[in-house]
């Protein structure tokens, strides 16, 4: 038995809020099963499509009506942040009173500081939002000004900049809530991006890639095992051709080499496994696996999903 940091693929939670409602119970099914196992349980979840949303949202309602405020994205990712730790609290509640397990679950509102001059602040590359044809995507582009770029084959979404986690800023409350037992969710969407302003945290208009920052918790907690839940069982290269090969067990140097090699689509898979990497790199005994929110439970025990091992330990 481990301290299991799962990562939640934001796209695996719907498009609407009463899809994210069904959803969410198979989520809680995963959680709960690993609980059972007797393990300590910590969450993170995208916010891609919510965030994107609720920050659109607020764009078309201002254009309307122009008392009505835009909503900055730190703000927006807050909000994604609480109702989707309010949907997965109560999934996740209800599947302990279900199989007896007595335990509390809880959302803390995460905040992960990021470098200003992170790059990343001059190059977005984050996909958030709806999907949108070319077409659709072009006229947006014209209307907004924003950064819109093909996805994986799924359509059109908008990027923004996607800076690097340095670390998070509710860690030691994160610590405190799994060291008595309880189940957590926490650095929602990749956590809220601030800078540090003297003693001061400031917000600011990004969104963080959640893989990443799930990572970095995951250090900062000292977890075992991260376990990155996303739409496919296995991680793939030559993902999308006729060549398309399925990953099993795959090492950190193996894992580099095919990075290099432009196998992981930025912004997509890419991060997934950069975190994967720099998790069980990190430090002795560690694991990463990659899978689907379906075949979770299989993936744990090694029978599905693409494992993360490094030859030193």
């Amino acid at each position: 038995m481990g301290k299991v940091l799962i990562a939640l693929g934001g796209n695996a939670l719907g498009d609407t809020p009463e899809e994210q409602l069904e959803l969410v119970k198979e989520a809680a099914k995963t959680v709960v099963s690993l609980v059972e196992q007797g393990h300590e349980v910590v969450i993170a979840h995208g916010n891609g499509p919510q965030v994107g949303k609720i920050n659109q949202a607020f764009e078309i309602a201002s254009n309307i009506n122009s008392s009505i405020p835009m909503m900055p994205f730190p703000e927006c990712g807050a909000m994604s942040q609480g109702y989707i730790g309010y949907h997965l609290q109560n999934a996740i509640s209800e599947e302990l009173k279900n199989r007896t397990i007595q335990k509390s679950v809880a959302t803390v509102v995460t905040q992960v500081v990021v470098d200003p001059n992170d790059p990343a602040f001059n190059n977005p590359t984050k996909p958030i939002g709806s999907f949108y044809s070319e077409e659709e995507a072009e006229k947006l582009i014209e209307q907004t000004g924003h950064t819109y770029i093909e996805d994986s084959g799924r359509g059109y979404r908008r990027v923004i900049p996607s800076p690097k986690p340095k670390k998070v800023v509710e860690k030691d409350v994160v610590q405190h809530l799994v060291d008595a037992g309880q189940i957590v969710i926490t650095v929602g969407g990749g956590g809220i991006p601030v800078i540090e302003d003297g003693i001061k945290l400031r917000g600011i208009e990004a969104v963080i890639d959640k893989d990443l920052a799930s990572e970095c918790l995951a250090e900062e907690l000292d977890v075992d095992y991260l376990f990155i839940l996303t739409a496919v069982e296995r991680v793939a290269i030559h993902f999308g051709t006729p060549n398309q090969q399925d990953l099993e067990n795959v090492s950190v140097e193996e894992a580099k080499q095919l990075i290099e090699e432009g196998q992981f689509a930025p912004g997509s898979m890419l991060p997934k496994v950069q975190s994967a990497v720099a998790f069980v790199e990190s430090g002795s005994n560690r694991k990463a696996i990659i899978s689907s929110l379906e075949k979770a439970k299989d993936a744990m025990v090694g029978k599905t999903g693409t494992t993360f091992y490094n030859k030193k330990n």
